[in-house]
């Protein structure tokens, strides 16, 4: 069994989730039961079970704090090296509307998303097992997305070279860092002019569980 929600997560996860999926606690209650069950035999997460919320659930959800209006509106989003689902589990179950594709190299995590997927109800999510870089270059996945997610530690170069393949013209890698992790790359992502990059806002994940914002980048030649 995990803890309950802090105060400070319920309030961040209510100005996230959209009205319509009252079940959203439930899933996200389940989810974490068939995780850490999953993780008894197959690593999947060194997050114990006290930071599921904070930083699994409100991290994967942050996207909607930080662009309030960005999943107001039906969007295909691949999540890029999904290793255990996180965002894309948690923002299918708050987004019914939009669909994902989770990609990662190894079956295993992959048997777990799908599985998940299955056992929360999730009709708009369906994990392949593949290799970004090659998966990006292949129809139906080229060029098909509004948005990559990206919650992994890769530097943005390679981000950008495995990631902007999945891309249609308006597309736009959604990458999580830190405040550091963006100070660090920011002179290359400057220098690079085939891309065009915004930050959001920063902001603070609830419960001290470190401070966050979100890289946009697009590609500034969808030929490119």
């Amino acid at each position: 069994m995990i803890p309950p929600p802090s105060d400070a997560v319920t309030a961040f996860l209510h100005a996230c989730s959209p009205a319509d999926c009252p079940d959203f606690m439930g899933k996200m209650e389940l989810l974490a039961a068939l995780l850490y069950e999953a993780n008894k035999s197959f690593n999947l997460t060194a997050i114990k079970p006290d930071g599921f919320w904070s930083r699994h659930v409100s991290d994967s959800l942050s996207p909607a704090f930080a662009m309030p209006d960005y999943f107001r509106k039906p969007k295909r989003i691949c999540d890029l090296g999904c290793g255990a689902g996180f965002p894309s589990l948690v923002l299918a179950a708050a987004f019914p509307h939009c669909t994902f594709t989770p990609v990662d190299s190894t079956r295993k995590k992959v048997d777990f998303v799908n599985m998940a997927a299955e056992k929360l109800g999730l009709r708009n999510l369906k994990a392949v097992h593949a290799r970004g870089n090659e998966l990006g270059r292949k129809t139906p996945f080229r060029r098909a997305y509004d948005a990559v997610t990206v919650r992994a530690v890769a530097s943005a170069e390679i981000l950008i070279r495995e990631g902007t393949g999945f891309l249609n013209g308006t597309g736009r890698l959604l990458v999580y860092r830190t405040p550091q992790q963006y100070a660090e790359e920011r002179m290359f992502l400057e220098k690079n002019r085939k891309i065009c990059f915004e930050t959001t806002d920063i902001f603070s994940l609830p419960d001290d569980a470190g401070t966050r914002l979100f890289l946009l980048i697009g590609v500034t030649n969808s030929k490119a």
